[in-house]
């Protein structure tokens, strides 16, 4: 492990809001950037572009490649070789082998689930698999969820695998850009959240089940690029989700709802042309938060551990843009204050994990990208 200097700063915001806002969502304020609060040690080098991290209880890591690549990470920050197994992937633009998952009887299982943008017919679409992995290889690999339809274009693929409460997939998804309007198609795949079991089966009780014109995998819809999800401490579903220029959200998705892209958005276009018909319309549920200007969000995960003082239960967002560690401190589901742990480091922090030592890893994507351990000063 090498010593990388603390270039992480933390600056705290409070905003105040005392429940879920029914008109005009709660919007970060712009903060000044400080420094050195935490300690950031470089576990691993060498990675194109890493995307995924799943920590296993030893410490050691399975990471994903966005072009195409699966690896295993020692504790000790040995980059292993690429593992074998993997099918034909779509690897440009923003697509490429995306997130990757545990299942939650990996340690008797060995079995992962992996997103990626897989090639065929029109385009390429996201794609979730599951496999069993060994020191070498992927085995067993089977596809259980194929967004639809596939078109083309290299953007807004999503996505984020979370195992739910109950063991089904909860999968996130993007409206591949330019296919914005049909967020709000349920009979196509595009821009939703979707929900299966673990074989790729669609669960009974998924809210859009026996009808006709709608898609049973969708869990909720109206979605615009959601690259980061986690569930918090109590089994809720949280995303932080890419808007337009202005108009980054997180969301509280359930079942059935309606998040509003294109119609609703606090984003504008990046020509600076309006989106839709406003920020609130009925029907149509409202951001949790948004950030104007933008965090650009990567992974989301909820502090459990007690390394941090005063951090648990905080949700932990990686920026891409300016770049580092987003904590929100939410209280009855409303965030109640926002702290930026930001840098000079050049880089965008794709994913963040929680560690079995009650430490933080982030993934760095860049073409020579890293895993870093966060740790208090």
């Amino acid at each position: 492990m090498i010593p990388t200097t603390a270039l992480i700063g933390a600056l705290a915001v409070s905003v105040a809001c005392a429940q879920k806002p029914q008109g005009p969502a709660t919007a970060s304020p712009q903060p000044a950037l400080q420094r050195n609060t935490l300690n950031v040690q470089t576990v691993a080098t060498g990675l194109e572009h890493p995307w995924g991290l799943a920590i296993l209880p030893s410490g050691r890591m399975i990471v994903t490649e966005r072009p195409g690549r699966i690896r295993w990470v020692e504790a000790n920050g040995t980059v292993g070789a690429p593992l074998s197994g993997l099918p034909p992937i779509a690897a440009s633009g923003q697509g490429g082998l995306l997130d990757v998952t545990l299942d939650p009887e990996f340690t008797t299982n060995s079995t992962i689930y992996v997103s990626y943008s897989e090639p065929g017919d029109g385009g390429a679409s996201t794609a979730v698999a599951s496999a069993r992995i060994t020191n070498t290889a992927l085995e067993n690999f089977k596809v259980i969820y194929r967004q639809e339809p596939k078109v083309r274009g290299g953007g807004h693929f999503g996505s984020r695998i979370v195992v739910n409460t109950d063991g089904t997939l909860l999968i996130t998804q993007g409206d591949r850009f330019s296919h914005r309007e049909r967020a709000q198609d349920l009979s196509v795949l595009i821009g939703k959240v979707v929900r299966v079991n673990r074989d790729g089966t669609i669960p009974k009780d998924n809210p859009f089940v026996g009808r006709s014109d709608a898609r049973a995998e969708i869990w909720s819809y109206g979605h615009r690029n959601v690259q980061g999800a986690a569930l918090d401490p109590n089994g809720r579903l949280w995303t932080v989700e890419h808007g337009a220029a202005g108009g980054d959200e997180l969301n509280h998705p359930e079942a059935g709802k309606n998040y509003g892209w294109p119609v609703i958005t606090y984003g504008r276009d990046y020509n600076g042309s309006s989106i839709g018909l406003g920020a609130v319309r009925d029907g149509m549920e409202q951001p949790v938060y948004y950030w104007d200007p933008v965090i650009a969000p990567g992974g989301l995960t909820f502090y459990t551990g007690d390394r941090f003082p005063g951090w648990k239960g905080s949700a932990l967002i990686g920026s891409m843009n300016p770049g580092g560690l987003v904590r929100l401190v939410l209280r009855d589901g409303v965030v109640v204050s926002e702290e930026r742990h930001l840098g000079d480091l050049g880089e965008r922090i794709r994913d963040v994990q929680q560690g079995p030592d009650g430490l933080i890893y982030v993934t760095t994507d860049n073409s020579s990208g890293r895993v870093l351990r966060l740790s208090p000063k």
